[in-house]
């Protein structure tokens, strides 16, 4: 007690109340106000869970309108008088890892807490939060720095950002080396599959086959995160976020240069995107000149499908369905939802989807009716009643600023919109999310054509039905599930034609569409079911988080193989 740590309690202003901080903090957040509480990577916003007054003030003093919000429960006795919780997942919770587990509400429907069905519950990992939550049952717990920027760690930081947002500040003197948000994911199997791997997960190694060179591979733009080799270690780094600005880009740096420290690496080897506009890619190559090392550019789904597979601890070949937003693709358009043939060394394109126009480029990511009335439009059917279909309209016919893209992210927006499930994103991710919690279960599907090589889905007739339905009064629910069997059925279908061409029956599902449950479930059980061997993310993450590892190993294998010499063909 004489020596510390020692825990102090601020009002609003940043001024220091005598008497007993953890006292002062559970009455202020029984009284529905909101708490800054300073944790082990960083610093949470937090209310009561069960407060929808508190929980929409700290939505709107955050900015944080509707993306989901996570809660710490008191113990496992609290998380299921909220949740359905599973052996599988209480043993999660509990595990020393303590991450954000989401699970299934015990009442479904939208609340305050989240939009759709499910919600992310974590345990007290930390003295401080045990303290706190011993009359407390459950507690909102949110990063407490605004968007798009690094985690707050410093105590004078904490209060200059979040005067106004903060009712108090229960704080403590311990300094935070390592920014470090919670890790976030969704027990599967009985494992963790990563939504984000973070706190209580980085830096530990995966462990690859045979000894590495020391290579550094940087990551994509978004959900960015890094990786280091030493020996047969893999070192992924904890959840950067989306480089967007300075604060971000320098968090991105430093902690690399603090990974290179701690792992007493040097490295020999550079790898990244081959996106020209990605910081991450910028700051490769400028390192590389600046060091005189070899830098080495991959494709970014190539990456997805190589991550996957050594997660598995595979090197191929194997076919890989990899499903994202979008990516630079090798013919200098956008790509997303593609099949590909391949391993570390190279690989093949063997089907993808008919690209779609961004109508506005990159805000039609946000302004889903641009992608509604380009799905529209192409499909042959009436557009009149999208809001601003003139000026949309006029946008492409002119050919101004709509990209093509072959993204089954975007592909889910624009369904998302054209089902009215949402009409504008505030969060990435939010449609896709929506529509599927919008399915319900259905054994139909819609009309599936491909043609083409490589083998890609012409969706608009598919999308005539949808619409046609939609006319007919078909359930939204219904629709939507009758969307996402089609998807399963595309997966499939290119999967058999895939093993056509090359005699594999191994398939990498990767990319960030693979978060949602439907999807990855209906599509493991078709494939598996033809005879295919299915491998899915288990170590990192499916979204570009994880994509660092797949860059690596290729570098790996296209510069020179091993430590050793040797190539892990």
């Amino acid at each position: 007690p004489d020596c510390g740590p020692r825990a102090f309690y601020l009002d609003a202003a940043g001024r220091e109340l005598p008497g007993d901080a953890i006292a002062l903090a559970q009455q202020t957040l029984a009284d529905g106000r909101i708490v800054a509480v300073k944790g082990l990577g960083g610093v949470h916003l937090a209310c009561r869970g069960d407060d929808g007054a508190a929980i929409a003030r700290l939505r709107r003093r955050k900015g944080r309108e509707e993306k989901p919000l996570a809660v710490m429960c008191r113990d496992l006795d609290a998380a299921r008088r909220l949740c359905l919780v599973s052996d599988e997942e209480a043993a999660v919770l509990q595990s020393f890892h303590k991450p954000i587990v989401l699970l299934k509400k015990r009442r479904p429907e939208p609340d305050a807490l989240s939009e759709n069905g499910e919600v992310g519950v974590m345990l007290p990992y930390t003295p401080l939060h045990l303290l706190l939550l011993e009359r407390l049952d459950c507690l909102v717990m949110t990063s407490a720095n605004p968007a798009d920027t690094p985690v707050l760690t410093d105590n004078e930081e904490a209060l200059r950002a979040l005067g106004g947002i903060a009712d108090g500040f229960l704080l403590h003197d311990r300094p935070i080396r390592t920014r470090c948000d919670d890790s976030l994911c969704r027990v599967l199997d009985g494992e963790e599959y990563f939504i984000r791997r973070s706190r209580g997960y980085a830096p530990d190694p995966i462990r690859l086959q045979r000894p590495l060179r020391e290579i550094l591979a940087c990551g994509a733009e978004q959900k960015a995160a890094f990786c280091l080799s030493r020996g047969d270690c893999a070192f992924p780094s904890q959840h950067i976020g989306d480089l967007k600005n300075a604060e971000t880009f320098e968090h991105y740096s430093a902690q690399i240069r603090h990974f290179e420290r701690l792992f007493d690496v040097k490295a020999t080897l550079l790898v990244c995107d081959r996106h020209p506009d990605y910081l991450s890619t910028a700051y490769a190559t400028s390192r590389a000149a600046a060091e005189g090392l070899p830098l080495l550019q991959v494709q970014h789904h190539h990456a997805h499908l190589a991550a996957c597979l050594a997660d598995n601890g595979l090197s191929g070949p194997a076919i890989g369905l990899v499903w994202d937003g979008t990516g630079w693709g090798d013919d200098g358009t956008a790509w997303g939802g593609e099949c590909l043939v391949g391993d570390f060394y190279g690989f093949r394109r063997v089907g993808s989807i008919r690209p779609l126009p961004l109508v506005g480029g990159d805000l039609a990511a946000r302004e889903l009716d641009r992608l509604a009335f380009a799905l529209l439009r192409e499909s042959g059917c009436e557009t009149g009643a999208i809001p601003q279909s003139e000026s949309y309209g006029k946008l492409l016919d002119a050919g101004l600023n709509c990209p093509r893209s072959s993204g089954m992210g975007r592909l889910f927006d624009a369904v998302a919109a054209l089902l009215g499930v949402r009409h504008a994103a505030s969060y990435a991710g939010q449609a896709a999310a929506l529509l599927e919690a919008a399915a319900t279960p259905t054994q139909a599907r819609y009309p599936l054509r491909l043609e083409g090589e490589p083998l890609r889905f012409d969706w608009r007739e598919t999308v005539r039905a949808m619409v046609a339905d939609r006319a007919a009064g078909l359930p939204t629910g219904e629709i939507a599930g009758r969307f996402h069997n089609t998807l399963v059925e595309l997966g499939l279908r290119q999967c058999r034609a895939a093993r056509a061409q090359s005699g594999l029956s191994d398939v990498a599902l990767t990319g960030g569409t693979f978060q949602n449950m439907i999807l990855l479930k209906k599509l493991t059980a078709a494939l598996e079911e033809d005879g295919f061997r299915v491998w899915r993310h288990r170590r990192v993450s499916c979204t570009d988080e994880g994509l660092a590892l797949g860059q690596l190993v290729i570098a790996n294998a296209r510069m020179g193989g091993n430590a050793d010499g040797q190539g892990t063909r």
